[in-house]
């Protein structure tokens, strides 16, 4: 049995970023539990660039150790190959890694233990279950991790941001991308992305198409996909790319008693990324899969200066937030409560595509706020400034956010 001050679960970018701003701020003893062998987290193994900043891009893993470097020289104990499994006490988890069993207990506990996307059996996909289904993640850690052969035709489900970096991973590894299929009668990802992919890669995109069968023994040989109108067709291939579909990882929150945001399926937060269970906090994609490392990092940084109030003041705000709601064709906002000193942005998804829609905040009929977006499409993240909290009543009805055409 031990003794922190602040457990952080989870070593990805918002976890690591927590541990890294909250020691340098002399919050104590920072322990950070990674079930891994290494820390980072999903940047580990996206070989491509674009993390970090504008004037200094860095490929995944790259960002991972730097990351990982800056928590460690600030001060805080980063522990890998060690898993967090339940809750002895309200601020206490038992563990289990190479050492052995622990019970930790602390001042505060921040949750960030990330999302994944829902496998093949998840999504209830029929047919038999040969070799070569694999999720993005499972793909990237094969190739960019362990350096091994996926394959040489893939079929790649989805059309999302992540499908395409899928597409660039399958082509890295010497195979051919056979088709890229969606449900939806256009690709979840900006235009220029969309159309640079299938100019430069030759990547065949099937709109309106649902995966019905997988087949072969073995070894995949084929998968039969149907079009809306009911034309079904099978493309022969010996690997298949099931992407996007994030569900967050929220055991440990579940465990724990935390109350889970019906929309997102994550712990429910306010701005201060509180969690209803005093002393605990969340933080990146186990509040909303999927988004960006940068958004992960901002929120741990975010999330370590009220970490910094509760050690100091112990007061838990949770009960002061007005609950916020998204009416459809929204799906869910996060956080899910504010009050009016709240400065987090909030992250919203929508379940239709929408051109040029106005966001209206409103609460007991009074309108807070207005945001014309350019456009919103399923699977892809709305923001919201949160300029408009300070003209929220705490003592008012929920606050709830709608699209509009004015």
């Amino acid at each position: 049995m031990r003794n922190v001050d602040v457990l952080v679960v989870g070593g990805g970018p918002g976890g690591l970023a927590a541990a890294a701003r909250l020691a340098a701020a002399g919050a104590g003893s920072v322990e950070v539990l990674e079930r891994e062998q290494q820390a980072g987290g999903v940047p580990r193994y996206c070989a491509h660039g674009g993390f970090g900043t504008w004037s200094r891009s860095l490929t995944g893993p790259a960002y991972a150790r730097l990351l990982t470097d800056a928590a460690v020289a600030a001060g805080a104990v980063v522990r890998t190959g060690v898993s967090a499994l339940d809750w002895a006490g309200p601020l206490t988890l038992t563990t289990t890694g190479p050492g052995g069993p622990e019970t930790i207990t602390a001042r505060a506990v921040v949750l960030a233990t990330g999302a994944h996307e829902r496998s093949r059996a998840a999504r209830l996909v029929p047919g038999t279950r040969p070799a070569g289904v694999l999720t993005t993640g499972e793909l990237q850690q094969s190739v960019h991790l362990y350096g091994q052969h996926i394959g040489s035709r893939a079929v790649i489900v989805g059309a999302q941001d992540v499908s395409y970096t899928a597409a660039r991973t399958v082509r890295a590894a010497g195979a051919d991308v056979v088709a890229m299929v969606t449900e939806l009668p256009y690709p979840q990802t900006s235009p220029a992305r969309a159309h640079d992919a299938r100019l430069r890669g030759r990547v065949p995109l099937l709109t309106d198409t649902t995966v019905t069968e997988l087949l072969g023994h073995g070894r995949l040989s084929g998968v039969r996909v149907r079009h809306r109108d009911g034309r079904t067709i099978t493309l022969l291939c010996d690997t298949v790319i099931f992407t996007g579909d994030f569900v967050p990882d929220h055991e440990l929150a579940r465990r724990g008693g935390v109350d889970l945001d019906p929309g997102t399926r994550g712990p429910a937060v306010d701005g201060a990324l509180r969690t209803s269970r005093p002393g605990v906090f969340a933080v990146g994609s186990v509040l909303h899969p999927v988004e960006s490392a940068a958004m992960a990092v901002r929120e741990g940084a975010h999330a370590a200066g009220r970490v910094m109030e509760w050690l100091t003041e112990g007061a838990w705000a949770w009960s002061a937030g007005v609950p916020v709601t998204a009416e459809p064709p929204l799906r869910w906002i996060a956080p899910g409560r504010v009050t009016p000193t709240d400065r987090l942005p909030y992250v919203l998804r929508t379940t239709t595509p929408l051109t040029r829609p106005v966001l209206e905040v409103a609460q007991d009929g009074r309108v807070l706020y207005r945001h014309r977006l350019r456009t919103a499409v399923p699977n892809r993240t709305v923001r919201l400034p949160a300029g408009w909290t300070g003209r929220v009543d705490p003592r008012g009805g929920a606050v709830r956010v709608r699209v509009t055409r004015r």
